[in-house]
């Protein structure tokens, strides 16, 4: 009886179809990312086929993790906890399953046009003009519809999370519409309306803050919810979660030119890029140790609750990359690590560790609350918590080492001041951290498969549940 009345009060059936898709999208999007990571490792893998180079598959496995199963896992969250937080039913049902088809539908078109090489060429906005057109729309109806639920809340205050999810929705939109503004000359074919360094630094105003705000404003809503939902506990500090956010909004925007450190962009945009990377250290820092102290007197629980185990380790991710970015953004760090693979390294670390794990154990909480049951087995969430953790720290190790390597290569020179090493020597060089990244990647993909197994189980372990208690009902009736 509770149940329909919750079912009846909100709109769980679009949360999940997003959560089954996502689980679905990172077992993708993983396969995929192994499999290119293999290539560089053993190059024959490309089978000699275009469709199947490096450089088509990337942006299709970059797009895989970023925006399907990413974006999978915030509509899911967004949809599910603003219902909550507000105590209210989903604005809009039918622009709900619109965001649903219309996001899948995207995900599809990407699927087909990527591998084809009909791409912008742009880092995480490859996809041409028609489908950028199409992301525009979709995601302003997942804003559209987050806004009017906040705006019919029975609650007297919006929760912190919302505004998170709010600021996040908000930025992507303008930074997804300026960096996307191209000249169509085909079905599939544009030109960027900027051009030489200006294009450069639109693009990479976007490219950081997708990450940002995509993967870090988005994730922390998904952080300040859940977290304290899985710890039964009140977030630590509700100050400093507001501060957090409003320091994030006016900090992330900057960071862009630390990406363009020593190109032809102005030298005064890199150092300012690299001025507010180092303060965004403190907001950053305070965000990570306020989830981490919202388990204050409850850490024991972290012996038997591995969901929470998933949203714990993501937070010490999280302060990792949120310190290592800031210093890789230093010029004279940045000397070193530029163009190597210690950026591989950086970037996993955000998206393995913090990401992904934060969004897996997102998941796993939302299956026992939409699904009404029991996860089907807690030592499958046990052991895919260990491959998820063993596989990103092998991946990320992997990197850091080679691209560390890889720098002190190509800026060795010997007692006649010419370089010490080729650049083929370097290529060499790198080939046992990319059979170590290869394997880190597949004990990553391993936990994914296990936690879509896990997945269809419960679903199935919920449908039986729903099926035994209607008999039961049937014949109390009769």
């Amino acid at each position: 009886m509770v149940e329909a009345t919750v079912e009846q009060k909100y709109n769980f059936d679009v949360v999940r179809w997003f959560t089954v898709m996502a689980v679905v999208y990172l077992v993708v999007g993983a396969l995929v990312g192994v499999y290119i990571a293999s290539e560089l490792a053993w190059p024959v893998l490309n089978l000699d086929n275009p469709w199947l180079s490096f450089g088509r598959l990337r942006p299709l496995h970059t797009n895989a993790v970023i925006f399907a199963f990413g974006g999978c896992v915030l509509m899911a969250t967004g949809f599910y906890s603003v219902q909550r937080t507000c105590g209210v039913r989903v604005w809009s049902d039918k622009m709900a399953w619109f965001t649903f088809w219309g996001w899948n539908t995207i995900i599809v078109l990407a699927v087909v046009t990527l591998p084809l090489g009909l791409t912008q060429g742009k880092e995480y906005a490859e996809l041409e003009w028609p489908i950028d057109i199409l992301i525009a729309v979709v995601w302003l109806s997942f804003l559209a519809n987050f806004v009017m639920t906040l705006a019919v809340r029975k609650t007297s205050h919006i929760y912190v999370s919302n505004w998170f999810y709010l600021g996040m929705l908000v930025m992507i939109t303008y930074l997804h519409v300026v960096n996307s503004l191209a000249i169509p000359v085909g079905l599939f074919t544009s030109y960027s309306l900027f051009s030489g360094v200006q294009d450069g630094m639109i693009q990479w105003w976007w490219g950081h803050n997708a990450v940002g705000f995509y993967l870090t404003a988005g994730f922390l809503g998904i952080m300040y919810y859940f977290v304290p939902k899985q710890a039964n506990r009140p977030v630590f500090s509700y100050r400093l979660s507001v501060v957090h956010f409003w320091a994030l909004m006016f900090g992330y925007v900057w960071l862009g030119p630390h990406h363009l450190q020593y190109t032809a962009l102005p030298d005064w945009t890199g150092s300012l890029g690299a001025a507010v990377s180092l303060a965004m250290i403190i907001p950053s820092w305070g965000g990570a140790v306020n989830g981490m102290m919202t388990l204050s007197g409850a850490w024991d629980k972290l012996r038997t609750d591995y969901i929470l185990r998933f949203l714990i380790i993501s937070l010490a991710f999280y302060a990792m990359s949120t310190f290592e970015g800031p210093v890789m953004s230093l010029k004279t760090v940045n000397a070193l690590s530029h163009y190597t693979d210690w950026t591989v390294g950086h970037v996993h670390s955000g998206a393995l560790g913090w990401v992904a794990m934060v969004g897996m154990g997102a998941l796993y909480h939302l299956m026992t609350r939409i699904w009404h049951t029991e996860i089907f087995s807690a030592k499958l969430v046990n052991l895919h918590f260990w491959t998820a953790t063993i596989g990103a720290v092998v991946y990320i190790v992997a990197m850091w080492v080679s691209g560390i390597m890889q720098g002190l290569m190509w800026r060795a020179y010997d007692e006649y001041g010419t370089l010490a090493y080729t650049f083929a020597e370097s290529v060499e060089a790198m080939h046992p951290y990319y059979a170590m990244r290869a394997i880190g990647g597949m004990i990553f993909l391993l936990g994914a498969v296990i936690m879509l197994l896990n997945t269809v189980l419960t679903i199935r372990k919920s449908v039986a549940e729903g099926s035994l208690r209607a008999a039961r009902a049937a014949t109390a009736t009769a």
